[in-house]
């Protein structure tokens, strides 16, 4: 959900599992063949209509945590003041029942989240030894993430805590696939009738206590180098990722700044035409991981990380959003999240990109500042 509009899946129609390195192009072939295999009655013709799927996909080629594609058995969407239901069922059964009734929301809970694997000296150890690497040029830039952690109260609600993301942070995509419940502000690829969009969001300094000190933030992140310097870097990133697989691809022509409830990012926002037919699948596969949430070079930065974090991140800083039956689809990439299992244990992540003018104390303060959505949303 976005601006109180987006797709709400109720059921489980189907649940494709991946793993892997190849887990985003085997997720793109097992789609293709769902797809082919499907009856589809869609008289709306329209973005989100018809057969689709959510979907959360894992950080790094060796985590042990699931990839999901989830083909809901009723769909509910609402978009420019249009709203549907989308019923989906196997071949040779019968459809789900209408109307639905909700369910009224559980009982109210608040939980705090403690540091977890990754403590805050760890933390910020892990950064000063991060900027040593840069600064012997073993890469350019590397995302450092740290973990808290918690747990809900038997039988809690997480539409409580969905809500409260939703109406606190309204510009950015809410999400709730699987288990894996944040808002992001950065959309990683959105595919529409073979155009694409990005925004890529690096760089952020925490929202001014008044009006001018507030412009003075803004300000100050959109005229700092270092900021500036990690920005291009994931800029860079998501350009080598597109161009093979569009004929054109256009950037805003210089970062923006976009404000958050509790901070501003650098922003730069591109668009597209496809050229070759790729599904919003595929072009996950070829954009995952960014320099936003990884760093550069690539190879030299998912190695640091997994040096560095003493941690899996799951699905935190994957492709997470939805796919249908045409390939067209939205992703954002799942940050400002937790994962909660099923047994209600919570783990929250945030991180940062390191650059050589970083500062362990400055890129500690600023995981403080992107934990502030979850954290609020559950505590």
């Amino acid at each position: 959900m976005r601006r109180n509009q987006g797709l709400a899946g109720i059921g489980t129609a189907l649940r494709l599992e991946f793993s892997g390195p190849t887990r985003m192009t085997d997720a793109a072939a097992a789609w293709r063949a769902v797809v082919a295999n499907a009856t589809v009655t869609d008289p709306l013709a329209r973005t989100g209509t018809g057969l689709l799927a959510f979907g959360t996909f894992a950080f790094d080629d060796s985590s042990a945590q699931q990839s999901v594609l989830i083909v809901p058995e009723v769909i509910v969407g609402r978009e420019d003041g249009q709203c549907w239901v989308t019923r989906i069922w196997p071949t040779g059964g019968a459809a789900p029942a209408l109307p639905l009734t909700a369910r009224p929301p559980g009982d109210e809970y608040r939980i705090s989240l403690r540091p977890g694997t990754l403590t805050t000296a760890g933390f910020t150890d892990a950064v000063a030894e991060g900027i040593r690497r840069i600064a012997q040029q073993d890469l350019n830039k590397v995302v450092l993430a740290r973990d808290l952690t918690g747990h809900l109260p038997a039988e809690s609600d997480l539409r409580r805590a969905i809500t409260k993301l939703a109406l606190g942070y309204p510009d950015c995509w809410t999400y709730a696939v699987d288990g894996l419940v944040g808002s992001s502000p950065e959309t990683l690829i959105r595919v529409d009738h073979g155009e694409v969009n990005a925004r890529v969001l690096a760089g952020t300094i925490s929202r001014g206590t008044d009006a001018a000190a507030d412009l003075e933030a803004a300000l100050a992140l959109a005229t700092s180098a270092k900021d500036g310097d990690e920005h291009e870097f994931a800029v860079q990133s998501v350009l080598q990722s597109l161009r093979p697989h569009t004929s054109v691809l256009a950037t805003s022509e210089i970062p923006f700044t976009v404000k958050l409830p509790n901070l501003w990012h650098l922003a730069t926002d591109l668009e597209g035409t496809l050229s070759d037919g790729s599904t919003s699948l595929d072009l996950i596969a070829a954009m995952h991981p960014t320099a936003a949430v990884a760093g550069t070079p690539t190879l030299a930065a998912l190695a640091l990380i997994r040096e560095l974090e003493p941690f899996d991140r799951g699905r935190y800083a994957g492709p997470v959003g939805w796919v249908g039956a045409d390939g067209d689809g939205e992703w954002a990439i799942a940050l400002r999240c937790a994962q909660v299992t099923p047994t209600g244990d919570v783990t929250a992540y945030a991180g940062c990109g390191i650059v050589l003018d970083s500062t362990p104390e400055h890129e500690l303060a600023e995981t403080k500042m992107k934990f502030r959505p979850v954290v609020e949303a559950f505590g």
